[in-house]
C-alpha cells in the first residue's frame, strides 16, 4: 500500500531523545509531527541511554494525532546499526534518514527497515542537507516509483549552508533556488517537504515571515526546533477564511447542472478551470482534517 497519504503535515517539532521530560510534554503539545532525534541533539557517550528512551515513549499511549518519527543517524556512523536495531521493539510512524546523498542512500534504509522491523508501513522520511543532495535530488525523489514507503524530506537548511559556506541573505534569497529544486523533486513524485528550522527563538516576526515564505514555495510545512514555534506553524500552513471561501464557491460552481461536461465556467467574474477545482477540494479536504485534529 502507498504510504503517501493525505497526512496532516503542517509542523515538525524536533525533539530530543534524551530529554524524557520534553518528550512527555510533547504530548500536550499542538504539533502535527514530533521528530524524536537521536542524532545531532545527543552526544556520543548518551547515544545508548538515548535509544532506551525513545523505546520507552514509542510504547507508551497518549501522542494521540501526532505523527510520531524517529531521527536516527547516518549509516556511514558506529551509531546506525544500533538505531535502527530498536525497531525491533518500537514502531514509530516513520524513520528519518539524514545526510541523504544518493538514491542507494534510501535503499540501504529501506534494507535495514525490513531487517529490523515486522511492520511494513514504516515510512522513509529524508534529510535533504548536504550539496550532493541537491544535485541528486531528482534521482532521490524518483525511487518514490519503487519504494511506497518513501513520504517526504526534511529540508536542513544550516546544514547545507554549513557545508558550502552561503551566506544565505537576510531573506534566504540565496537559498531560493536550492530550495525550489527540492520542492520540485518532491512533488514531482507526490512527496511531502518540510522547510529547514529558524534559529532566532525571539523573533517571532521573522520566524513568521520565514514560515510564510516556505508555504509560497510549496512546502509542505516547517521544521521547528521549539514549541513556542507550533502555533505560528499551523496557522500559516492551514488554508485562511478567505481560502476556504473561494474553495467552497469553486466546488458549489462546478457541482451545478449547468456546468456539468464544462471543463472552464466562471465564478465571481473569474475563468476557472478543472485544475481549479481539484485545487479547490484539496484546501476543503485540509481544513477538514484540521479541523478533525483540533
Amino acid at each position: 500500500m502507498d504510504t503517501r497519504t493525505k497526512s496532516l503535515r503542517r509542523s515538525a517539532l524536533y525533539m530530543p531523545a534524551l530529554n524524557e521530560r520534553a518528550m512527555n510534554k510533547a504530548r500536550s503539545i499542538n504539533t502535527d509531527v514530533i521528530i524524536f532525534d537521536l542524532e545531532d541533539s545527543v552526544a556520543p557517550e548518551a547515544k545508548k541511554e538515548a535509544r532506551e528512551k525513545v523505546i520507552y515513549q514509542l510504547n507508551q499511549n497518549g501522542y494521540g494525532h501526532r505523527e510520531l518519527v524517529l531521527r536516527v543517524n547516518g549509516y556511514i556512523t558506529p551509531y546506525w546499526e544500533e538505531d535502527m536495531a530498536i525497531l525491533k521493539d518500537c514502531q514509530p510512524d516513520a524513520v528519518l534518514v539524514p545526510k541523504v546523498n544518493s538514491a542507494e542512500d534510501i535503499l540501504i534504509a529501506y534494507e535495514a527497515i525490513n531487517t529490523y522491523s515486522n511492520q511494513s508501513n514504516i515510512g522513509i522520511w529524508l534529510m535533504m542537507e548536504t550539496p550532493l543532495a541537491i544535485l541528486n535530488a531528482r534521482q532521490i525523489a524518483q525511487t518514490a516509483k519503487e519504494i511506497a514507503n518513501l513520504q517526504g524530506y526534511v529540508i536542513g537548511t544550516n546544514d547545507l549552508v554549513k557545508d558550502t559556506g552561503v551566506n544565505p541573505g537576510t531573506k534566504r534569497e540565496l537559498l531560493w533556488s536550492w530550495l525550489m529544486t527540492l520542492v520540485a523533486s518532491a512533488k514531482a513524485y507526490n512527496l511531502d517537504v518540510f522547510d529547514g528550522v529558524y534559529n532566532h527563538l525571539s523573533d517571532d516576526e521573522g520566524f513568521k515571515l520565514e514560515a510564510q515564505q516556505g508555504r509560497d514555495m510549496g512546502m509542505t510545512g516547517k521544521s521547528l526546533i521549539h514549541p513556542k514555534q507550533v502555533d505560528i506553524t499551523n496557522e500559516v500552513f492551514a488554508p485562511t477564511d478567505a481560502e476556504i471561501e473561494k474553495a467552497k464557491k469553486i466546488v458549489t460552481a462546478f457541482n451545478q447542472e449547468s456546468a456539468k461536461g464544462k471543463g472552464v465556467i466562471s465564478v465571481d467574474g473569474k475563468m476557472v478551470e478543472r485544475l481549479h477545482l481539484k485545487m479547490a477540494e484539496d484546501v476543503l479536504a485540509k481544513a477538514r482534517r484540521i479541523k478533525e485534529s483540533s
